[in-house]
C-alpha cells in the first residue's frame, strides 16, 4: 500500500504542495489569533473542598487570589509617609470591582494584623482576592498588575496563586523560545554530519517546523472546547521537533539509500515509502499511544498535554508521509546537492565500525548483556527512594517576580510563611461552635491534634490563651459579647457563622517535608466530632495530587504497554519481540528515572544546570513514562524492521540481527543525537520541571539509542534465536491475513556492498 502511495506522490507532488501551503497559511493564521490558556489543574480533592469553604465561609484567600509584600524603602511601616504611599499604590485595585477583597493590615485590629507584618516592621503583606473563575482571574490579574503604581517610597511585589501562574506561563514562554531557538541549530549540525549535505539535512529542519507550526496551531484550537496550559506548548515544541526530524532522517536516509542502489526517484520513493515509511507510520502509532496514556488522568491538565502530544506526531507522521516525499520526488539525486561534508553514498553500508561491533555482539553476547544490565538496574536503583511534591512556585528562578515574593515571605513574615496543615470543620445544621459540649468537644479535639509527632502548634478558638482549660473556655464563650471583645476578635479567625471552624497545625519542616505528610496523614485519622470535616493546606494538597497521580498510573501504564505491544505484533508478527521490547522500554526508563533523582533530588549538577534540589513534581515520571516510552519505539522499530527483513530473506536470526544492527545503527544514534540535541535545550530552561522534562528525555534517549538497542536488544536476540519470530499459530494466521505488517520490498537488491554473512558464533 506504501509502495503504491510513494507513485501517487510523486505523480500528485504538486497538489501536495500547495494542500501543504495552505495548511501553513492556516496555521499562522491560527496562531496570530492566539488562544486562552488555562493554569495547570486537578479534580477537586479533600484539600480543595476545605480550601473552598475556607474561602467562601472566613474569607480566607482561595485560588484566584494574590499578595502584595508591600517594603518600605525607608524607615518602617508605621511611618504616616510609607501609609500614604502605600495607599496611592494600591489604590487603583482597591476600587476595582473585579476585586472581591483586598486585606490591609492597617484596616485590622493590631492583634489579627500582626501576622501580615514583618518582624523587621519594614514590611507589609496585602490579600487581595479576584472574582471569577481561574481564567477569568488570570487575565483580570494581568490589568490589575499593570494598573499598580509605583512609588519612590514602597517596594512592591506580588506573589500567591495568580502571581505564581502568571509568571510561570511567562516564564514557560521564554524557554520555549529560547529550546527551539537553540535546538533547531544544533539539530541541524548533527544531520549535516550524517548527510554531509545540505539539502538533505534541510529537509527534515523543515518538514519539523512545520510540523511543530501546525501543532500549535492545534493545541490552539483545543484550547476553545477544553482546558489547555501553557506546558502544552512545550510539550508540542520539545515531542513535536524531535519525532518530526527523526521520521525525515529515516525517510530522507533511505530515499539516498536507495538512488545510491540504482533505482530511478519513482522507483526510489515507492521502496522509501514501502520500508522506511512503513517503519515511520508503526513507530507514529506507537508514540501516539505513548501520549495517549496521558488521557487517564482526564480532568488535570496531563490530558491537554496528551493531546497536544498525539495532534503534533500525527501532524509529524502525516508531513513525512506526504510533503517530504513530494519535495524527495521534487529534488531527486539533487538531495545529496550542496554537499559540506564528505560521507559515504550509501549510508546503509555496513562496513567499519558498526560491522565490528555487530560482529562481536554476535560472537559474545552474554559477555555484552551481563553488564550492560547490571549498568541500567543500578542507574534505576536511585528512583527506590524517589520522594513527590507538587508543584509550588519554587520552580521558579530566584529572580522571577512571584518566587521573589515568596522568599520574602519566607524570611521575613515566619508567622505567615509558616507550613500551616488546616482541618476544617462544618457542624451539623442547628449546632453551634460556642455550645457547651462543643466547646469541651473543640478543646479535647485541639489537643489530640497538638499531640500528632511534627506539631509545633495549633491554632484554634480554643487555643487562644495558654491560662484556660476547657471550663475557662466554656466561661469565657458563655460570656454576654460584651465582656470578651478581644477574645471574640482574635476567634473569629478561627469561626465563621458558629457553623464552620478551623485547626490549624503548624508543623516542622515546610509543606513538601515527610513530617508534614505525616501530619495530614494523622489528622485524617482523627477527625472532630459532628458534620463534616476536611483536612487542607499545601501539603494536603501535596497528598492528595500525589495520590490521584498513583491512582492512574497503573491504568495508564498498562494501556500503553498492552497497546505497543499490539502494534509491534501487528508489524513484527511476533509475540516474543513485542514483549522484549515492552520490557527494554520499561529498563531504559527505570535508568532515566534514577537518573532525575540523582540529579535533581540529591542535587548533583546543580553547578551546571543552575536549580534548586527539591522533590520530584509526581506528574514528571507520567509525562516521562508517556512520551518516552512511545519516542523509544522509533529506534525499535527502525532496528527490527531491517531484522525483520533480512530474516524473511535468509531465515537466518543470527545473520538477520547482525545485518539489522549494522545496516540501522548509525541511523539509529544519529538520530538519537538529533533527539538529545533537541531535549537538551530545555535543560537550559528556568523552570525546573521543564529542565527535569528535558534532562530526562534526552538521558532516557542516549541510553535507549546505546546501551539498550546497540548492545541490550541485539545480545537478547541472539541468545533467543528463532524464537524471536515466533507466535502460536492462531496470532500467525491473523498476523498474515492482516498483511499490516509485510514489507512490499524485499530481496537481494537491497542488499549493500559489503554484505558478507556475519563469521559462526564460537562455541
Amino acid at each position: 500500500m506504501l509502495a503504491r502511495w510513494g507513485l501517487i506522490i510523486h505523480r500528485y507532488r504538486t497538489l501536495i504542495f500547495a494542500l501543504s501551503a495552505l495548511v501553513l497559511a492556516l496555521s499562522i493564521g491560527v496562531l496570530s489569533r492566539g488562544g486562552v490558556l488555562a493554569p495547570a489543574n486537578f479534580p477537586m480533592t479533600e484539600a480543595d473542598r476545605g480550601q473552598t469553604v475556607l474561602e467562601r465561609e472566613l474569607g480566607r484567600p482561595g485560588p484566584t487570589s494574590f499578595l502584595v509584600v508591600a517594603r518600605a524603602r525607608r524607615g518602617t511601616i508605621d511611618d504616616e509617609g510609607f501609609r500614604s504611599a502605600l495607599d496611592r499604590s494600591v489604590a487603583p485595585i482597591k476600587n476595582d470591582p473585579r476585586v472581591s477583597q483586598l486585606v490591609v493590615p492597617f484596616d485590622l485590629a493590631p492583634t489579627v494584623a500582626a501576622i501580615l507584618r514583618s518582624r523587621d516592621n519594614r514590611g507589609v503583606v496585602l490579600q487581595a482576592s479576584v472574582r471569577g473563575d481561574m481564567k477569568t482571574a488570570q487575565t483580570t490579574f494581568r490589568e490589575l498588575r499593570a494598573r499598580l503604581r509605583p512609588d519612590p517610597a514602597v517596594e512592591l511585589t506580588l506573589t500567591g496563586n495568580l502571581a505564581y501562574k502568571e509568571d510561570l506561563d511567562r516564564t514557560l514562554e521564554r524557554d520555549l523560545f529560547k529550546g527551539e531557538l537553540i535546538s533547531a541549530p544544533l539539530a541541524l549540525l548533527v544531520l549535516l554530519l550524517v548527510f554531509g549535505s545540505l539539502a538533505a539535512a534541510a529537509l527534515p529542519v523543515g518538514v519539523g517546523g512545520l510540523a511543530v507550526v501546525a501543532g500549535m496551531a492545534g493545541v490552539f484550537l483545543t484550547s476553545r472546547s477544553m482546558d489547555v496550559t501553557q506546558y502544552s506548548l512545550n510539550v508540542t515544541s520539545l515531542v513535536g521537533l524531535g519525532v518530526a526530524i527523526d521520521y525525515a532522517l529515516f525517510i530522507v536516509n533511505r530515499f539516498r539509500d536507495e538512488l545510491a542502489l540504482g533505482h530511478p526517484t519513482d522507483q526510489a520513493l515507492s521502496r522509501t515509502l514501502a520500508t522506511a515509511g512503513r517503519a515511520v507510520a508503526f513507530s507514529g502509532v506507537a508514540v501516539v499511544i505513548g501520549m495517549s496514556g496521558l488521557l487517564f488522568y482526564r480532568g488535570t491538565f496531563l490530558a491537554s498535554m496528551g493531546v497536544a502530544g498525539a495532534i503534533v506526531v500525527a501532524l509529524a507522521v502525516l508531513f513525512a508521509l506526504t510533503l517530504l516525499p513530494a519535495l524527495l520526488s521534487l529534488l531527486g539525486p539533487r538531495v545529496n546537492a550542496l554537499r559540506i561534508v564528505k560521507t559515504r553514498a550509501n549510508s546503509s553500508d555496513a562496513g567499519g565500525f558498526w560491522r565490528r561491533i555487530a560482529r562481536w555482539v554476535m560472537r559474545r553476547p552474554l559477555l555484552v548483556l551481563a553488564p550492560t544490565l547490571a549498568f541500567t538496574i543500578a542507574a534505576g536503583a536511585p528512583f527506590l527512594r524517589m520522594t513527590m511534591a507538587a508543584a509550588s512556585v519554587t520552580v521558579l528562578p530566584p529572580h522571577v517576580e512571584a518566587r521573589r515574593g515568596y522568599d520574602a515571605i519566607v524570611r521575613d513574615f515566619p508567622e505567615l510563611g509558616a507550613n500551616r496543615v488546616t482541618v476544617v470543620q462544618r457542624l451539623p445544621e442547628g449546632s453551634s461552635s460556642t455550645d457547651e459540649a462543643r466547646v469541651r468537644a473543640s478543646f479535647a479535639y485541639s489537643r489530640r491534634l497538638a499531640a500528632i509527632p511534627g506539631v509545633t502548634k495549633v491554632e484554634s478558638y480554643v487555643d487562644l490563651d495558654p491560662s484556660l482549660d476547657a471550663d475557662g473556655y466554656v466561661n469565657v464563650y458563655g460570656l454576654p459579647d460584651m465582656f470578651r471583645p478581644t477574645l471574640l476578635e482574635e476567634a473569629r479567625k478561627y469561626v465563621s457563622t458558629d457553623r464552620v471552624i478551623i485547626f490549624s497545625l503548624v508543623t516542622r519542616g515546610d509543606s513538601h517535608s515527610e513530617t508534614a505528610r505525616s501530619v495530614v496523614r494523622a489528622a485524617r485519622a482523627i477527625r472532630p466530632s459532628g458534620g463534616e470535616s476536611w483536612v487542607s493546606g499545601p501539603t494536603a494538597l501535596d497528598v492528595d495530587t500525589t495520590a490521584y497521580v498513583l491512582s492512574k498510573s497503573p491504568w495508564a501504564i498498562g494501556f500503553v504497554m498492552v497497546m505497543t505491544a499490539i502494534v509491534l505484533f501487528i508489524l513484527l508478527g511476533s509475540v516474543v519481540l513485542p514483549i522484549k521490547a515492552v520490557l527494554m522500554n520499561l529498563l531504559s526508563l527505570s535508568a532515566s528515572f534514577g537518573a532525575l533523582v540523582w540529579i535533581f533530588e540529591d542535587g548533583h549538577l546543580r553547578w551546571l544546570l543552575r536549580f534548586e534540589p527539591q522533590p520530584v513534581e509526581p506528574v514528571l515520571p507520567v509525562i516521562l513514562f508517556c512520551a518516552v516510552f512511545g519516542l523509544s519505539m522509533d529506534y525499535e522499530v527502525l532496528m527490527l524492521t531491517r531484522m525483520q527483513e533480512e530474516y524473511l530473506r535468509t531465515k537466518d536470526n543470527t545473520r538477520a540481527v547482525a545485518e539489522g544492527l549494522e545496516r540501522s545503527a548509525r541511523l539509529v544514534t544519529s538520530a538519537a543525537a538529533i533527539m538529545v540535541a533537541v531535549f537538551s535545550a530545555f535543560a537550559l530552561a528556568e523552570v525546573v520541571i521543564l529542565k527535569a522534562v528535558g534532562v530526562g528525555m534526552a538521558i532516557a534517549v542516549a541510553l535507549d539509542a546505546t546501551i539498550v538497542r546497540v548492545l541490550i536488544v541485539p545480545a537478547t536476540m541472539r541468545l533467543f534465536g528463532d524464537l524471536n519470530w515466533w507466535a502460536p499459530a492462531p496470532l500467525a494466521r491473523l498476523y498474515h491475513a492482516l498483511s499490516l505488517g509485510h514489507s512490499e520490498v524485499s530481496g537481494p537488491e537491497d542488499e549493500g556492498p559489503d554484505s558478507d554473512p556475519p563469521p559462526a558464533p564460537e562455541s
